[in-house]
């Protein structure tokens, strides 16, 4: 009988970073560059103070578009740094439902993932209830937490004025 792989080899553990470290500084830049983007319509429209209720509101707009994209963008960097750390402890690409390995050609496209693509699908809606289904519309596909981006965007708009 012959044994079933239980973790992908150490080589293989090793492309997986190289490729998660690429992922990482690209994230990262895209980060401060959304920050800095936040900082210079704050800076613009305190130093822009006309009253025109439509600049306000264009400022308002790209500035909760803004907040929303570093709010996914810092969920995506704690992804892969959260990755990184399973890759260290041997544990990356090991499906956290099922306990088998999730096929590389996933993991190369979502190297974040921590479920295979027949756990993700395996979460049923009982009987197809409205409500269940509205709940699944707003669960995280990876970690199948609530989706609190709006709490996020609050808290790093908080933390980004109280920094000025």
């Amino acid at each position: 009988m012959a044994a079933t792989t239980v973790r992908y080899s150490d080589a293989d553990l090793y492309d997986f970073k190289q490729l998660i470290e690429e992922k990482l500084v690209f994230s990262r830049k895209e980060l401060q560059f959304l920050r800095e983007q936040m900082q210079e319509i704050n800076e613009n429209s305190s130093n822009q103070q006309s009253g025109d209720w439509t600049d306000e509101s264009s400022s308002h707009t790209e500035m909760e578009m803004l907040s929303n994209s570093l709010t996914r963008q810092q969920h995506f960097v704690r992804s892969l740094e959260n990755a990184l750390l399973r890759i260290q402890n041997k544990t990356y690409g090991i499906c956290t439902q099922t306990g088998n390995l999730i096929p590389k050609d996933r993991l190369r496209l979502v190297p974040h993932a921590t479920k295979s693509i027949e756990a993700k699908n395996a979460r049923a809606v009982p009987n197809g209830a409205p409500e269940a289904h509205a709940m699944t519309k707003h669960m995280n596909m990876e970690d199948e937490q609530p989706n609190n981006d709006h709490d996020d965007a609050v808290e790093i708009q908080k933390e980004f004025f109280d920094n000025q």
